[in-house]
This record gives structure tokens, C-alpha cells and sequence, in this order.
């Protein structure tokens, strides 16, 4: 009879453990925003929203905080092309 292979040892680094693994963000907030845009955080809050980037706003009062869809951003950004 030939020797089994440990079957345990390869489903040991297969498990749910993700600790190496950086998962990209859904959301990003304003200042993220400004700097993948190459833009100022003002000019975030004074001119996306006019411009139809529209962001979610999380909380309530002072605490509340603005994030972007990276996917919307995306999204918009092509719009932007000039063709």
C-alpha cells in the first residue's frame, strides 16, 4: 500500500483566513476621491455633485461622512472624455 497524501495540509491554506490578501475598498471618501482625481477636497465638495458625481452620506450631523462608489467614480470619470 502506497502512502496517502495528507489531505489536511492542502485544505489548510485554503481556508477562510484572508490575512495576506488586501480586498479593494467599494467606497472611498472625499479625500481619496480629490486625490484620484489630481483635484483639491474642496473642489470635491464644492463641484462633483454639480457635476454628477454623487456621493452617499453615512451618519447624521458633524459625524456624517461622504463616500464615492470607486465603480461611479469610474463610471463618471469616462463621461468626462473628451472625444
Amino acid at each position: 500500500m502506497g502512502q496517502q497524501p495528507h489531505s489536511n495540509q492542502n485544505h489548510a491554506n485554503s481556508g477562510v483566513t484572508h490575512t495576506n490578501h488586501l480586498v479593494e475598498p467599494l467606497l472611498i471618501d472625499t479625500a481619496e476621491l480629490a486625490a484620484l482625481l489630481s483635484m483639491s477636497t474642496s473642489w470635491v465638495y464644492r463641484e462633483a455633485s454639480k457635476l454628477g458625481l454623487k456621493g452617499y452620506k453615512l451618519g447624521r450631523g458633524r459625524n456624517a461622512k461622504v463616500l464615492y462608489k470607486k465603480a461611479e467614480v469610474y463610471k463618471w470619470l469616462e463621461q468626462q472624455k473628451i472625444h
